[in-house]
């Protein structure tokens, strides 16, 4: 791990025109971290997620991602910076139903000007690395929740992401499919991704991250220095 800062949030602000979601939170992330976040229910955890990979904009404070001040950009540099930067994993996997897996996965290069045959070659290792390159043709209909998942990291990593964010990344698996996810999301940091995970799942933080910062009413109410249970 290196002590470069990989995120910084800096006393950082939301408020909506009924509720206040984040009340001046600050929070710094170093390359190669695993970070699970965690908090009951309106404590902003998802409200965090997305200021931190550029979907909201704070009301106030600053949000630095790779060196990239969030502020300082317009939609379309927003854009642009979600798809070179940030890798994102979701609960209910977000693929599109009519391309099979392979042109998922493919998909995210693609959008940032790479060839379809290099942005192909490089999904297709991917998926081998995660062991369901037999299932590139297969549409997401027709493969399991845990393959779902799979398909959802390696579209994630297509563009090697400085940061990769998972919002409750097993909450839609059975027990093993999510023990699967779990592994794969360690094995991936421990050669060096760094990860930002929101969960419910005290198994997941504990198994995942490296340390758990717990939000309460908007702001860090904790963080603990976790020993991984693998």
């Amino acid at each position: 791990m290196t002590s470069e800062n990989v995120v910084e949030l800096t006393d950082v602000h939301k408020e909506y025109s009924d509720s206040v979601a984040l009340a001046g939170l600050s929070l710094t992330i170093r390359a190669g971290e695993a970070v699970a976040v965690m908090g009951p229910s309106g404590s902003g955890k998802s409200t965090l997620l997305n200021m931190v990979a550029g979907l909201d904009r704070p009301t106030a404070g600053t949000v630095v991602v790779h060196g990239e001040d969030l502020g300082r950009l317009n939609e379309t540099g927003l854009a642009l910076f979600r798809r070179r930067r940030i890798g994102m994993i979701f609960q209910f996997f977000n693929l599109l139903d009519d391309l099979p897996a392979l042109d998922n996965v493919a998909l995210a290069a693609q959008l940032t000007g790479t060839s379809a045959a290099q942005a192909r070659r490089r999904a297709l290792e991917l998926l081998d690395e995660l062991g369901i390159a037999d299932r590139r043709d297969i549409y997401p209909a027709r493969l399991s929740g845990g393959e779902r998942q799979r398909v959802a990291v390696a579209r994630a990593l297509m563009n090697r992401p400085a940061l990769l964010l998972a919002d409750e990344p097993t909450g839609a698996l059975d027990s093993r499919a999510g023990e699967q996810v779990m592994d794969l999301l360690l094995d991936l940091n421990q050669i060096g991704q760094t990860l930002l995970l929101v969960t419910h799942d005290e198994r997941l933080a504990t198994h995942c991250a490296n340390r758990l910062v717990h939000l309460v009413d908007g702001r860090v109410a904790s963080e603990t220095g976790l020993e991984r249970t693998r």
